[in-house]
């Protein structure tokens, strides 16, 4: 490969990669570009070389594409919240539901598999529930700034409102920096391990309006801290409460362990299928919660349930799909390993009057075979990394007549797919994918399989 770092180069782009990058082809060497899109003709400078490949830097666009759209943020080409507001939302659709096929056949070997249309939300803005934004001080002007950070860095793109969050929580993110810069709380040096308030965290319920304020700190004794809270509470009347997180270590993990609400409610309410569920700052709980709500009611209806099945939820989490799938079946048991989250899910069963369900702590590989029944059903809704070899062993033993994998990521869910289905016990029916983030390169998808060999 004749090229050196720094060579300005001229290509077309092809395709999209799958975090979202473009990419193109220069004498046969693919190279990677932020900020492109199948269809652009565009100059770059190469930045990275390796022996097979490239990054390049966007110097500017010569032709572009016909889904190149100008991004509704005028930041969106410095933040990396969002890498793809350059490009039209069809486009990015059908860009996400190619990658998921195309992953399924290239690591799965599904080359069959039937990937049902993308669903997607009614807003591609403006749909998150939940953000949570670093702080930290401006160099130019000294002043306290929060956003999300510049690609590839921990530089800090100052945002006073957010597009892809929920519009009540923008008011909220432009004043609250201001009153903290009001009140001259030391911000947390990450690189020194010193100063109090890391992030400011917002959450909303869609459906309840109710609104939760978190800042995490390192130190927990910032001065007349409830006091300003307490003005929090009276200026906003849809703000429930105020907690404050306590993490004292180092590294990226934004939240600790311990969380403590100062004033108001330590959570707040949301509606989702109909039930109502009680979220705490640190709760993990889909971020799009209208696209999750579709989800639900589509594997509903793959499902068909007949009312006496028993159903396991592995990943259950605080019971988001365990409780409306209860609320349909027999029995439903939910596996979760945070201790937090199945308290929660208990206590949301308690809330819905929901009686035909409990909860199991601890990792799935080990309290799935120790169930010691024959669910009828299996629910996997795993982390990015996927499915452990001994879950997909227990699942093997035990053969449930369905399995439902809930992913967000294509690649493990086709690896694990390939382990279910090699040996002839499963059969894959259906992909649904699922566009959970739009104007990023996430996306989800569920898988529906059914078992050859079910015989009780």
């Amino acid at each position: 490969m004749n090229y050196q770092q720094g060579d300005i180069l001229e290509l077309e782009i092809t395709d999209l990669s799958n975090n979202g990058d473009g990419i193109g082809k220069h004498e046969g060497i693919v190279i990677f570009v932020p900020d492109t899109v199948t269809g652009d003709q565009v100059k770059i400078r190469l930045v990275r070389l390796k022996s097979n490949h490239g990054y390049g830097q966007l110097l500017e666009i010569i032709e572009p594409s016909p889904h190149r759209i100008r991004p509704r943020c005028i930041v969106a080409d410095k933040c990396g919240g969002c890498q793809w507001q350059h490009i039209e939302y069809k486009y990015q659709l059908s860009s996400k539901q190619q990658q998921l096929t195309e992953t399924l056949q290239r690591i799965g070997g599904f080359d069959q598999v039937v990937v049902a249309d993308m669903i997607f939300p009614r807003l591609d803005l403006g749909y998150r529930n939940k953000a949570t934004y670093p702080l930290g001080f401006s160099k130019t002007t000294g002043k306290v700034k929060t956003g999300y950070y510049r690609r590839g860095s921990h530089n800090i793109i100052n945002l006073n409102q957010c597009p892809v969050q929920d519009e009540r929580l923008n008011p909220l993110l432009e004043e609250i920096k201001w009153d903290i810069q009001s009140q001259n709380w030391s911000i947390y040096d990450e690189k020194l391990h010193k100063g109090a308030l890391r992030h400011l965290s917002l959450r909303i319920g869609r459906r309840t309006g109710e609104i939760l304020l978190t800042l995490v700190m390192k130190n927990l004794d910032l001065p007349n801290l409830e006091t300003q809270a307490q003005y929090w509470l009276q200026k906003y009347p849809d703000l429930m409460g105020v907690c404050i997180n306590h993490n004292p270590h180092r590294g990226n993990a934004i939240f600790g362990q311990e969380t403590k609400c100062i004033v108001g409610k330590g959570y707040i309410r949301e509606i989702f299928a109909d039930l109502e569920f009680q979220l705490l700052p640190e709760t993990f709980f889909q971020v799009n919660t209208e696209t999750a709500e579709t989800l639900l009611n589509i594997i509903l209806a793959e499902l068909n349930l007949r009312g006496n099945e028993i159903l396991v939820d592995a990943y259950c989490g605080i019971g988001t799909f365990t409780l409306p799938l209860a609320k349909q079946v027999q029995k439903a048991i939910g596996i979760e390993i945070e201790p937090s989250s199945v308290s929660q899910a208990k206590l949301n069963a308690e809330i819905n009057y929901i009686d035909n369900v409990s909860f199991e702590v601890g990792e799935v590989e080990t309290v799935l075979p120790q169930l010691n029944i024959h669910p009828n059903i299996v629910i996997l809704d795993p982390p990015r990394k996927g499915c452990k070899p001994e879950v997909i062993n227990s699942l093997l033993a035990i053969k449930p007549e369905k399995i439902v994998y809930v992913s967000c990521n294509p690649a493990t869910l086709a690896r694990d797919l390939k382990l279910l289905c090699q040996d002839g016990d499963y059969s894959l029916q259906k992909v649904q994918p699922a566009d959970f983030f739009p104007q990023t390169a996430h996306v989800e998808a569920v898988a529906f399989l059914i078992c050859n060999k079910f015989d009780y």
